[in-house]
């Protein structure tokens, strides 16, 4: 019988976020050909296996955030000796915040092949269903827990001229999108993705300070923000030019140490963006 393509190589390999139609099938071939599944829940693996009706024909191991360090080696000597490790997760694309990346890590240390099986991935849902920006986007993962870290991370990220994109526990998206509104400003703009593909899917778009407030009106209602999370947040505005008279000291220094008042007039508003017009004309009235 002659073996799969994948033979010899780490498959990290995409499940269904939510809808298994999404599942391919090449998953489907994968998970009844490997010599091993690795599975960042075995019970979740195989209630997805009952469901897609296909039955996993090798050995099925547990491979999660607590084990995946010790496991590598084990499941690589695998691959060395031509067989095939498929990896999956709970839902969407291993390796991106869900286990997967020691693993490959230590394949590339060893020199050894790893490929994916593409498929569902909420990430990529979630800012294709955002309505905002798409041509540069970040991946920030979920946002830290306690207060005074959520806000120095969250300021730290006030700048990011990218569409970022997060993952939230829906216990804790009401002081997110609290946070985020303080500390992007209310009014820009962001998207809030749950269930994606699931039959409650639903996405809110507007202003940060918005989706704040609804998020936290309906905590205390019958329709809570529940289930899987994305939040989808419009990067910063491109920065204006300063202002004529916060340059002005500057020209003036250089002017002092001996340089001449139109020369650096010319370069300072060329390189900030300010009329030379407007820059002259305060230089000559601060002198």
């Amino acid at each position: 019988m002659s073996r799969p393509p994948e033979s010899g190589s780490v498959v990290l390999a995409a499940t269904p976020i939510g809808n298994t139609e999404d599942a391919s099938p090449r998953l489907l071939r994968l998970l009844a050909d490997a010599d091993v599944v690795a599975a960042e829940d075995t019970r979740r693996l195989h209630a997805l296996a009952a469901r897609l009706d296909v039955t996993v024909g090798g050995r099925v191991v547990s491979y999660h955030e607590h084990n995946e360090r010790e496991r590598a080696d084990d499941l690589l000597d695998v691959v060395d000796g031509g067989g095939t490790v498929v990896v999956v997760t709970d839902a969407g694309m291993p390796a991106v915040s869900d286990p997967g990346f020691r693993l490959v890590a230590r394949a590339v240390e060893r020199g050894l092949p790893v490929t994916a099986a593409p498929g569902a991935s909420a990430v990529l849902t979630a800012l294709a269903l955002s309505g905002l920006p798409t041509d540069r986007f970040t991946f920030d993962g979920f946002v830290p827990r306690k207060p005074g870290e959520r806000s120095r991370w969250l300021g730290a990220l006030a700048a990011e001229p990218r569409t970022m994109v997060f993952f939230e526990a829906p216990h804790r998206i009401v002081d997110t999108l609290a946070a985020m509104a303080d500390a992007f400003g209310p009014d820009r703009g962001a998207a809030v993705c749950r269930e994606l593909t699931k039959t409650y899917e639903e996405v809110l778009r507007g202003p940060l300070g918005d989706l704040a407030a609804q998020a936290a009106e309906r905590a205390g209602g019958d329709h809570p923000l529940r289930g899987e999370i994305c939040v989808v947040v419009a990067g910063a505005p491109p920065a204006g030019p300063p202002a004529v008279e916060d340059l002005v000291p500057d020209v003036l220094e250089r002017v002092a140490a001996g340089e001449r008042l139109k020369t650096v007039v010319a370069e300072v508003a060329e390189a900030s963006g300010v009329p030379k017009r407007d820059l002259y004309a305060a230089a000559l009235a601060a002198r």
